[in-house]
This record gives C-alpha cells, sequence and structure tokens, in this order.
C-alpha cells in the first residue's frame, strides 16, 4: 500500500494551511452523544472545480455535488430501494403509456429569492430541460426523452406531454439534471450558469460566495421546511454552512482530512483508503448505478473500424490485473457494460475474458503482421493508436497505461495523452485523432445506455450526425433504434429485456471495453454524521452534523 502524504505543490498547501487555520473555530458544536448538532460549517475538498451549473450539466461530479446542496428535484429517488418517492411533488400521475405526466406541486415552497415554486415555475424548468434553449445556448437534458410540451392546470398542478412514451421520465425527475432553478436562473445564458451565484434553487443551502476555480460558500437556509416527504432529516438543515475547497492533489486532500482540517473529501485514490480507516475516518464508496469505466472505440477511424480488431482489443484486455493492481474492493472488475446494481444488467463476463492467444490469432485474421519493432503493420500503416486521460476518472493514467502495456503484449501502441492537453475537446470530437475514448455514466434507470451511446446524447461512440462534424461514415442505426426503444419501451419487463439487448449488442459489436465498476469515494471525519448521497453517488449534506471534537 502506497502513502502519498508529501505534498506536491508547495505554494498551494501554504495557502490552504493558512485558510484551514483561519477556519480552526468553526468545529467548536456541542450536544449529547447521537443528538443532531446544531451549527457549525463543514469543510469540504473537492478534487476539481465546478465547470457550470445548469442543472443538466450535473453529472460531472463536482456540479452535481454543489447542485445537490442548492436545487430541490419534484421527485426523491430512495437510494436504498431506488423507488421514486414524494418531494417538490405531492404526489402525481400518469396515463397508460406515459406520454402524459401530471404532478401535485407541493405549497409553500419558494426559491431563495423569494419567487414562488409553482407549476408554473416546474412547467418553464422542463420546457427548458425537455427542449433546450437555443438563443441561450441551454442544451437539452440528457434525461428527458420525447418531450413535447407542459401545461399549468392549476397554480399547484402541472402536466407534462411527450411525442412518443417516455417511461423514464418520472426517474428523470429525480436526477441531479432535474434540479429546479428559479425563472431569473433560466433567464440567464449558459455562460452566466459558471457563476454559482447565479443558480438560484430552492434547496436548504444557498450560495453565498464564491471564488471562481478555488472556493464556494454555502449557508443554510433557515426557512427551507420542504425536504423529500420520507426524508429522516425535516426542517432545515443542522449545519449553519459548507465550505467546498478546490483541492486537486490527492496528497493535499487526505492530508488535510487526517490532519482535522477538513470533514470530508471527494476522489479519495484506492492507495489512501487504508490509512484512512486505519484511522478510524469513515470510506463511503457511493455506487454509480450507470455506465461502467470503459474505454470506447470511435469506428469511423480505419485502424478500429474492422470488428476483428476492436474484438482483439477487448480480448487482450486484462481488467482483472487493473482492478488487483490500482484499485480496492470498492472497484468490482466489469461483468457488463453496466455496473451489477444498474437496472437492467445482464451478466455477460464470458463476452470479456482475457484471452491474449485469441486477440493475436483476430489480429492475424485482419492482417496486421508483427512489425520489426513489435508492433503490428498493415499496408504500411502501424496500428497505432491514442487515446486521453479523463480527469474525472479514478487513476484514469495509470488504468490506461496498464492497458497500453497489456495492448503491447499483442504487438499494439497505445499513446495515453494528458487530460489537461489543450487540443483535448477537439482531438475527442475527431475519430482520425482519437480512435478511443474513455466513457462512463451514472444514471439509475435503462435511460443511462441512451445517454452513453445515442447520438444526440454523449455520443460516445462518434456517430455521424451527432455531436461531431468530423465524422465521415460510421453510423449504427441498429443500436440506435435500441436505444430508442429503451427510452420508449412502457413495459418494465420488456424495458430491462431491451437494456440487455443493448449491453449483448455493445459486446457483441466490441464497441466498448467495460474495466470496472465506479463508485464515487469519500472520506469522512468521525465526527462527520449523517452525511447521506443520492441514488448515483453525489453527497447531501442536509441531514449532515458534526459532533464535538
Amino acid at each position: 500500500m502506497r502513502t502519498r502524504f508529501a505534498f506536491n505543490a508547495v505554494q498551494r498547501t501554504l495557502a490552504l494551511s493558512a485558510l484551514f487555520a483561519s477556519l480552526a473555530g468553526t468545529h467548536t458544536v456541542y450536544a449529547a452523544e447521537n443528538a443532531a448538532v446544531k451549527g457549525g460549517t463543514l469543510i469540504y475538498l473537492e478534487q476539481q472545480a465546478h465547470t457550470n451549473l445548469y442543472p443538466p450539466a450535473g453529472g460531472f461530479y463536482p456540479n452535481g455535488g454543489i447542485l445537490n446542496q442548492i436545487t430541490d428535484k419534484l421527485t426523491w429517488q430512495n437510494p436504498e430501494t431506488l423507488e421514486v418517492e414524494p418531494w417538490i411533488a405531492e404526489s402525481w400521475s400518469t396515463n397508460a403509456d406515459k406520454t402524459e405526466y401530471t404532478f401535485k406541486i407541493r405549497p409553500g415552497v419558494t426559491f431563495s429569492d423569494g419567487t414562488p415554486l409553482d407549476a408554473s415555475a416546474v412547467a418553464k424548468n422542463f420546457d427548458t430541460y425537455g427542449l433546450g434553449n437555443k438563443a441561450q445556448r441551454l442544451p437539452v437534458s440528457e434525461v428527458i426523452n420525447n418531450y413535447d410540451h407542459s401545461e399549468v392546470i392549476d397554480p399547484l398542478t402541472v402536466k407534462f406531454y411527450f411525442k412518443k412514451p417516455s417511461p423514464g421520465f418520472l426517474q428523470g425527475t429525480a436526477t441531479i439534471g432535474s434540479g429546479l432553478v428559479s425563472l431569473s436562473t433560466l433567464a440567464r445564458n449558459f455562460d452566466a450558469l459558471g457563476d454559482a451565484r447565479h443558480i438560484i434553487g430552492s434547496g436548504p443551502f444557498v450560495v453565498k460566495n464564491e471564488k471562481l476555480g478555488r472556493e464556494v460558500d454555502l449557508v443554510a437556509r433557515k426557512e427551507y421546511n420542504w425536504g423529500p416527504k420520507n426524508s429522516a432529516q425535516q426542517g432545515a438543515a443542522n449545519l449553519d454552512g459548507i465550505k467546498i475547497i478546490v483541492t486537486p492533489e490527492d496528497s493535499v486532500r487526505i492530508g488535510a482530512l487526517l490532519a482535522g482540517q477538513a470533514d470530508v473529501i471527494r476522489q479519495v485514490q484506492a492507495y489512501d483508503e487504508k490509512q484512512a480507516s486505519d484511522q478510524n475516518f469513515p470510506i463511503y464508496a457511493a455506487p454509480t448505478r450507470g455506465i461502467n469505466d470503459s474505454i470506447s472505440f470511435r469506428p469511423d477511424n480505419p485502424l478500429v473500424a474492422d470488428l476483428k480488431v476492436r474484438q482483439a482489443l477487448l480480448h487482450a484486455t486484462n481488467s482483472r490485473q487493473v482492478v488487483d493492481t490500482l484499485f480496492s474492493p470498492n472497484y468490482p472488475q466489469a461483468t457488463s457494460v453496466v455496473a451489477k446494481s444498474a437496472a437492467g444488467y445482464v451478466n455477460l463476463a464470458d463476452k470479456l475474458k482475457y484471452d491474449p492467444a485469441l486477440a493475436q490469432k483476430l489480429l492475424d485474421e485482419a492482417g496486421w503482421k508483427p512489425g520489426s519493432d513489435g508492433i503490428r503493420q498493415k499496408e504500411g500503416q502501424r496500428l497505432a493508436l491514442t487515446i486521453y486521460e479523463s480527469l474525472p476518472q479514478p487513476q484514469n493514467k495509470e488504468v490506461l497505461q496498464l492497458i497500453a502495456q497489456q495492448w503491447k503484449q499483442v504487438g499494439v501502441s497505445l499513446a495515453v495523452r494528458a487530460g489537461d492537453a489543450g487540443s483535448r475537446t477537439l482531438d475527442n470530437l475527431d475519430p482520425q485523432k482519437t480512435p478511443l475514448t474513455v466513457s462512463e455514466v451514472g444514471r439509475a434507470d435503462p435511460d443511462v445506455i441512451k445517454s452513453q451511446f445515442y447520438p444526440s446524447n454523449r455520443d460516445a461512440l462518434l456517430q455521424k450526425g451527432g455531436s461531431s462534424d468530423k465524422v465521415a461514415h460510421f453510423r449504427d442505426d441498429k443500436l440506435n433504434q435500441l436505444l430508442v426503444d429503451i427510452s420508449a419501451e412502457i413495459d418494465p419487463q420488456k424495458r430491462l429485456q431491451l437494456a440487455g439487448d443493448a449491453q449483448r449488442y455493445l459486446l457483441d459489436n466490441a464497441y466498448v471495453i467495460p474495466v470496472f465498476e465506479e463508485p464515487q469515494v469519500f472520506a469522512a471525519a468521525p465526527w462527520l454524521k449523517g452525511i447521506s448521497f443520492e441514488a448515483v453517488g453525489r453527497p447531501s449534506f442536509y441531514g449532515s452534523w458534526l459532533e464535538k471534537h
């Protein structure tokens, strides 16, 4: 087990130390044992700065970690049962074919600017999320399918209409991408919503201040009285506030936590888990219940257009070695495209077997022969591929470097480029430059498969007509129809079967190499109580408190 406490950014560390020293008095709180303490400021260290707080952008965990404190949702997905329960919506109904949904809104709810969270506000939120707003560059939410329009029935009743069945919509109202914000927030353009102070929600905390890219200060909203109906916490939050400090260095985050200078940290690397648990600092590995941490192919690139090449690389990947070498038991080896805890999961481990002999045979059959340097060649071209590291994924650089070593054994070169490279964004939209990409997304609904692979969603495979104008030929209409069918099938069992069919199709075509199930791993101080996580791993501090210490 490696220990990485040596600080590797001296100036930043000194600055953080001064900040932590200035906060030393914020934890002096007293209460009877096991009783929730009122007061205190929670110090939360986040690995990355948020990018944009338009709620549909909340899939990026630093964004969602803020949105989950300052916005409410129509419904709440119980993280234990995954059942959808009342929150801002007291009740709801739907027609038989899931093309109409009617919600009764809880009375008396207001945004933090004092404006009402009523049927009109809810309608405006979902019209924006379901249709987008081109003038303000607000994109359509990936969790809403087939949306048509809303209708305000009365001040506390709103009805939504869909062009085709949308069985995932109810669960979609519980996701981070459906956080409810004020009309003034929705009136801003996308770029303005990178400023946390512009996000007016109805949640238990409010943004007080922000130092862009460095800190966000939240304060509790004293009049808050509309938490999820079945939540143990009711009324205002216990905490006075939350200070979110962006702390990229892994060693600084874990060091500050163990030194008592922070209360909770996100993205605890697997090699740091033991030193935290050995000192009785709890580890929380919240599942994301979606698409596993994977490598996805861009078949428009001629080097990976051949199914046999993709199959070879799938069988050249030893995901067990990756997990055993780099991770803890909190990161299970992938056995399908989606996690075991995901809706519609099918065990497809037999399709993911590590078999380097088979990999070499497939590459031989595809016409790729070993060159003088060991890298395979065909018609004068080397089988040399490029992928960019994904900074949000745990130890992704090390994961990709280990896979590169595995692929080299069968004669394939994989170059791993830096995740913060200036050319990364544009290169990742060009299949000729990046024939591979890292993919992962969390959502506790079968629609998560569509979110990852459909051309008008995340478009992981880069299909023609999707997110990139650099794609010349590749498009898989059979896959796309399967994804649309998942989003529109109203029979629950048939919908799960379609999710299984999509997983099989993705692996039979070797479009994706699942590696491991990715949790969101947090470590907390033993004096932090009442922390909870929504259904796909974002923290909620609404019911948290700080014990005397």
